[in-house]
């Protein structure tokens, strides 16, 4: 494929702009295994502040800052309690009961991403007198903003954080998007982070850096966390140059994140005056929408012959970013309008 593609696999496939490309080249760098690279303190200190939280720590990936996290919440034996279908808990890799000796207590998600509260205090378990020495200490709560692009209700999350304070419980938000959260919901990114205990909060996303998430917290639970992050193999040396990039999100692609859902909601509209596809859902930078199955394979091949990129499933995700336009959309409407036009025209 050549000239302009429109990728509509997830927001991580972003490339930096000329102006992140610049920042990053700027940078000031020194090694931050030594904590004296100015650029990623810059970006900690700033992360911190914006959030709301004493401290931050830059890690590589969501995935080892959400494991950096549950380690530092937890010890071995110790239990968390997460969504069933939760990133944390479906699709890292099982590092935290691997790596960390930390048991999931998995709980089923509701349609809009959020857990029953009624469930999570009944698998909440703590040691004492008589059995509960058979059973495995919960000292973690882990919510997920957003959920498949919905945005966990600002209600709910003050009372599910407030049940888990007043059970001796923790509470850590698995934010990869979060960002999108907060604009959504019209907040601050303190705002939206302030419930939680940790949040790990993600930059290689909708806001187009290409690497790099960061965890914020207590001072003292970000110490350990760093700890765990050298565990883990995530010291950098020069990290400034990735740093960059993040602090260069943080200005100048937070507020943007609204485009992304307007486009989503324009291509959700679009898709759903197709007879042959039935949009599922819409929420934030996400759609999700359903072909008939026999027509995912080559619908796919035909998108991608006319540089288009998208997984097509019976249920298929599309995810805005910064990489696409509002005319994309009508661009990529238009085509799968065209190939089902075009299936049409053969069958009859």
């Amino acid at each position: 494929m050549t000239g302009h593609i429109i990728d509509l696999r997830s927001d991580t496939v972003t490339r930096p702009t000329q102006g992140m490309r610049d920042a990053m080249m700027a940078a000031q760098v020194g090694d931050d295994v030594w904590g004296d690279d100015p650029t990623v303190n810059s970006l900690q200190a700033t992360v911190a502040e914006r959030s709301g939280k004493e401290a931050a720590l830059f890690l590589p990936s969501g995935t080892q800052s959400n494991l950096a996290a549950l380690m530092a919440h937890c010890e071995r034996g110790d239990e968390y309690i997460v969504g069933q279908l939760a990133h944390t808990y479906k699709c890292e890799g099982g590092g935290a009961a691997v790596l960390g000796s930390i048991v999931p207590q998995p709980i089923e998600n509701e349609a809009d991403g959020t857990l029953l509260l009624h469930k999570v205090a009944s698998a909440i378990k703590h040691h004492g007198p008589g059995l509960g020495a058979h059973y495995a200490r919960t000292r973690l709560l882990a919510l997920e903003d957003t959920f498949n692009g919905q945005v966990l209700p600002a209600g709910y999350v003050a009372e599910a954080t407030a049940q888990a304070r007043e059970r001796g419980l923790a509470t850590h938000l698995d934010g990869a998007r979060i960002c999108n959260a907060a604009v959504a919901r019209g907040e601050t990114l303190a705002q939206a982070c302030e419930p939680f205990d940790s949040v790990s909060i993600c930059f290689s996303k909708g806001l187009g850096a290409p690497v790099g998430s960061v965890l914020v917290g207590p001072r003292a639970f970000i110490e350990r966390a760093h700890r765990w992050r050298k565990v883990l193999g995530g010291g950098m040396r020069q990290a400034g140059f990735l740093a960059g990039a993040c602090l260069y999100a943080l200005d100048r692609h937070f507020d943007r994140l609204a485009q992304d859902h307007a486009n989503a909601e324009h291509l959700a509209k679009g898709l759903g005056e197709i007879a042959q596809v039935t949009v599922k859902g819409q929420g934030t930078n996400m759609v999700f929408v359903q072909f008939p199955e026999q027509e995912c394979v080559p619908l796919q091949e035909y998108l991608a012959e006319r540089g288009m990129l998208a997984r097509v499933t019976l249920t298929t995700r599309l995810v805005t970013h910064l990489d696409v336009t509002t005319a994309d959309m009508d661009t990529f409407v238009r085509a799968v309008k065209q190939y089902f036009n075009l299936r049409e025209r053969i069958s009859v």
